[in-house]
């Protein structure tokens, strides 16, 4: 608590004395938002304590400055979003703070989802809590995690391989049809399909995506700096040297 006093009083002095502080305002601060949870995304996927540690303090930095504001336009202060948000974790957790039961976590994750609908001035449909601006695949996610909530969900999660399958033929129907605009469909919904299965194997596809884009991106640097301790352009190397040094890459564990 005393240290997040210490914060508080920063802040109240930075919006005072910083002239870049001091003209920010919710529209100017939003796009640094989004790349400080970004990177926050990124500590985390590379499970990097001290990364993690230090995001969250920016993160953290940016919910005292949107409260700031709020405060000086008295529309809202710290404390209220701090005690709003301790009334919403109370009244979605009945099986902590009432009486009700709940041994799972689908069973907290459907009770969840259900007060949520009950909430004075809450969603009134389903789906209508899952931001418009999530990236598509963390939205596809959520998407299906919400339908879940209320039973829209396959029976079996073998199932859903056949679904997958079939969006696969669908798309290469319009790929050998050469139909642009149908590849595309069909290619959202092939990837639709793998986002429910990642879903129902408890996999996070977003982070499973991530993963492996920073192994591609490690083994073709190592690529590149061999080609370098070669003196060979990469341009200059067939893809059959290049793959070479992909398997040596890759055996090496990168």
């Amino acid at each position: 608590m005393e240290a997040f006093g210490r914060l508080l009083d920063v802040m109240d002095e930075l919006r005072v004395k910083c002239p870049w502080d001091a003209k920010q305002t919710n529209e100017s601060l939003r796009t640094n938002t989004i790349e400080e949870t970004y990177e926050l995304c990124e500590a985390l996927v590379k499970d990097d304590n001290d990364a993690i540690r230090k995001e969250l303090g920016d993160v953290l930095l940016h919910v005292v400055f949107y409260s700031k504001i709020g405060e000086e336009k008295q529309a809202f202060d710290i404390s209220d979003v701090c005690q709003s948000l301790c009334e919403k974790l109370i009244y979605r957790h009945p099986h902590v703070f009432g009486e009700d039961k709940a041994k799972t976590a689908g069973e907290v994750e459907q009770s969840w989802e259900q007060l949520k609908l009950k909430e004075k001035g809450g969603n009134k449909t389903v789906l209508e809590g899952v931001p418009a601006s999530l990236p598509s695949i963390p939205k596809a996610h959520r998407i299906q995690d919400k339908a879940r909530n209320v039973g829209f969900d396959w029976d079996k999660k073998e199932d859903v391989w056949a679904k997958v399958q079939e969006e696969f033929g669908e798309l290469k129907n319009e790929i050998d049809r050469m139909d642009t605009d149908r590849m595309e469909s069909e290619f959202g919904d092939l990837f639709f399909s793998l986002i429910n299965a990642a879903r129902l194997y408890k996999i996070n596809p977003d982070n499973a995506l991530e993963k492996t884009n920073q192994k591609f991106i490690r083994r073709f640097n190592y690529i590149e700096q061999q080609a370098k301790m070669k003196d060979v352009n990469i341009k200059d190397m067939s893809l059959a040297e290049m793959d070479a040094l992909w398997n040596e890459a890759k055996g090496k564990g990168l």
